[in-house]
């Protein structure tokens, strides 16, 4: 259920927000009984607690991602998409590195595996021809050259599909060598 699960770490706090209430501001402060009792009574809260609209929403999220078993979808969409980008990282010696966590996943822009020189200038043509193409990336790191995607969960198939050809073309391009669609090398 969150990112924190796969890392072997047990918290003492965990902060959640953004998409918990799906728009409606809304956070929430988890953590081990023995630190969240740990403040005296009224020592924890605030002066916007428990909107009840929020609250209402946030339920309803929950009841979604467990109903239709977003987590479960979220790691189908994060192998399908680690697959692509390897397939990609095997091909373009652009790649330098994959980085995938659910559906959240970075595929790192290298002038040089060795010495890792960021391809910034290179990963903004891929966003740029992608962007021709129909689709919005976002790019992100330190030196701008890591290409990250997080798509919503509902996202058919056929369109996640359709987004990562995109970007593989895009990527083959720049990198200088024929694209090639992993839906069409598989017939």
């Amino acid at each position: 259920f969150f990112a924190i699960e796969h890392s072997g770490v047990t918290p003492d706090l965990v902060t959640v927000a953004k998409s918990l209430a799906a728009g409606f501001p809304l956070s929430a402060v988890v953590g081990r009984a023995e630190v969240m009792d740990a403040p005296a009574p009224g020592g924890l809260g605030g002066t916007y607690a428990g909107n009840p609209v929020a609250c209402a929403a946030g339920l309803a999220v929950m009841d979604v991602m467990r109903d239709e078993r977003l987590p479960e979808r979220a790691a189908r969409i994060g192998s399908v998409i680690e697959e692509r980008m390897r397939t990609w990282a095997a091909e373009h010696e652009l790649v330098g590195d994959v980085r995938v966590m659910g559906a959240m996943a970075g595929v790192e822009l290298v002038r040089d595996r060795k010495t890792k020189t960021p391809a910034d200038t290179e990963t903004a043509r891929v966003l740029t021809l992608a962007r021709e193409r129909g689709l919005l990336l976002l790019r992100s790191g330190m030196h701008h050259n890591v290409i990250r995607t997080l798509m919503p969960l509902n996202i058919p198939d056929e369109q996640l599909m359709e987004g990562l050809d995109i970007l593989g073309s895009a990527l083959a391009e720049v990198a200088g060598v024929p694209a090639r669609s992993a839906r069409s090398s598989k017939r």
